[in-house]
C-alpha cells in the first residue's frame, strides 16, 4: 500500500477556465491518457449478467443494504460472490495494527468476493456498502455451475477480472511514481469513468459523495491533503458540489498531465 505523501504539491500556472462536461468519448480518452491499459476490455455483445442471473431459480439472494452497511468482514467464510445491483461497494483491508486501507470503491454491475472460487477460505478483506445498494448473493456452487454452463458469462466474466487488475497495476504505478495532487485527480476522473459505463446513451457528470477521509485512504495521503487539492480544484473550476454529488470537469485532466 502507498505510504503517506506530505511533500507540497507543484503550482499550475495560472487557472484554468471551466470546460463543458465531459462527453462518455471525451471520458474514455482521458481515461486512455492516464492509463492506456485501464480502457474497459471489450465484452461479447451478448454478456449481461443482471439476465443471466436471473436464470439462477437456487442459490442466490437478493438484499437491500442502507449505507454503511456491512456485506461480510475480512476473516469471514468466503462462500459466496456478490453482484452490485444498484449502489456502490467499499472494499477496505485492516492490519494487524488496527490501521484500515481502502482498497477498492467498486460501482454497480461489479462482482466481488470472487476469491472463493480459486479456494480462498477466508475473505481478505471487509466490504461494505457505501450508499443505499442493492446487492445478489450468488452461493460459491451455483457461480461454478453458472460458469460451466454459460461460456459466454464466463468469458466476460474473466474480462471483468482482468480488467479489474489491470486497473490495480495501474494505481499501484500511480502511487509509486505521482504525487498525491496527480492521484487524487486521476481517481476523480477514474470515478466518473465508472460512473458511465452502461450510461452511454446518457453520461452523467456526476459521481456519487464520497468522505475526503476515503479519498485520502485511496490516494495514500491525509486527509487534510485532500481538503487543500479539492477546495484548490473548486476554485479553479475543476469540480463543483451540489445536493446529488460531485460534477467532475474535463479540464481536470490538465492536473494530472501538469509536469
Amino acid at each position: 500500500m502507498a505510504t503517506k505523501c506530505t511533500a507540497a504539491p507543484k503550482e499550475l500556472a495560472k487557472k484554468t477556465p471551466r470546460k463543458p462536461t465531459p462527453s462518455l468519448p471525451a471520458i474514455a480518452s482521458m481515461a486512455a491518457e492516464l492509463c492506456p491499459a485501464h480502457s474497459p476490455p471489450e465484452r461479447p455483445s451478448s454478456f449481461d449478467p443482471r439476465l443471466l442471473l436471473t436464470k439462477l431459480s437456487d442459490g442466490k439472494s437478493s438484499q437491500e443494504y442502507q449505507a454503511d452497511e456491512s456485506v461480510f468482514s475480512q476473516g469471514d467464510a468466503a462462500d459466496a460472490v456478490f453482484y452490485i445491483q444498484s449502489g456502490t461497494v467499499k472494499l477496505t483491508v485492516v492490519s494487524k495494527s488496527g490501521k484500515e486501507v481502502v482498497v477498492a470503491i467498486l460501482q454497480e454491475a461489479s462482482f466481488f468476493g470472487e476469491g472463493c472460487l480459486a479456494g480462498q477460505p477466508l475473505r481478505m478483506a471487509t466490504a461494505s456498502t457505501d450508499q443505499k445498494s442493492t446487492i445478489v448473493r450468488i452461493e460459491k456452487r451455483a457461480m461454478v455451475a453458472l460458469l460451466h454452463q454459460e461460456p459466454e458469462f464466463a468469458e466476460g466474466f474473466l474480462a471483468y477480472l482482468l480488467s479489474r487488475n489491470i486497473r490495480m497495476e495501474a494505481d499501484l504505478v500511480d502511487h509509486l511514481f505521482n504525487s498525491s495532487e496527480k492521484r487524487l485527480a486521476r481517481l476523480l476522473l477514474l470515478l466518473l469513468l465508472m460512473a458511465n459505463l452502461g450510461h452511454e446513451s446518457k453520461p452523467i457528470p456526476l459521481i456519487a459523495k464520497m468522505s475526503q477521509e476515503t479519498l485520502a485512504e485511496m490516494i495514500g495521503t491525509t486527509r487534510s491533503r485532500v481538503s487543500f487539492f479539492m477546495n484548490r480544484f473548486r476554485e479553479m473550476g475543476f469540480i463543483e458540489y451540489n445536493s446529488g454529488g460531485m460534477h467532475v470537469h474535463s479540464s481536470l485532466v490538465s492536473v494530472v498531465l501538469h509536469d
